[in-house]
């Protein structure tokens, strides 16, 4: 119910976005890639790492040559955003942070939707897709302009 809602409020407002850019052509602000970050600990020896399981680190188990042409698409971009959202989030400003983990999310979600124009062929799916970029690529810029005024 809450995906739907959510859907009808981004459908309703950007209907008349048109999405230009493709997101390998955005690139994530330095500013959130900058060395500005919480303290964290290391004394292990290692650099700190995002544990997606109790096993350890994300990983995938489907071997790439098994995985449809979608599939392989995304897979690259997803370890971008997953390192790009991590970098982010360690800034010392929780409001930066938030605002540099949104971006690199919102790039993952313009990457997953030019896949689906790629290679989706259903009608209903694509123009989702299309709403997609349309309302990230907005909320990039406006995410971006604040970034560019309040991070120091």
């Amino acid at each position: 119910m809450k995906a739907k809602l959510l859907f009808a409020a981004c459908t309703v407002s950007l209907l008349s976005l048109a999405a230009t850019a493709t997101a390998q052509e955005m690139s994530y602000p330095e500013k959130c890639k900058a060395m500005d970050m919480a303290k964290t600990d290391t004394s292990s020896g290692g650099d700190m790492k995002m544990n997606m399981s109790s096993g350890g680190d994300m990983k995938i188990d489907t071997p790439m040559d098994q995985m449809g042409d979608y599939q392989k698409a995304v897979m690259g971009n997803m370890k971008s955003m997953h390192d790009d959202m991590m970098q982010g989030m360690m800034q010392k400003d929780p409001d930066v942070a938030f605002v540099c983990g949104m971006i690199a999310h919102h790039m993952g979600a313009i990457n997953m939707s030019e896949a689906e124009l790629k290679y989706g062929d259903d009608k209903a799916a694509r123009a989702m897709a299309k709403k997609v970029i349309a309302a990230q690529k907005k909320e990039i810029a406006e995410m971006t302009k604040w970034l560019d005024k309040e991070a120091k």
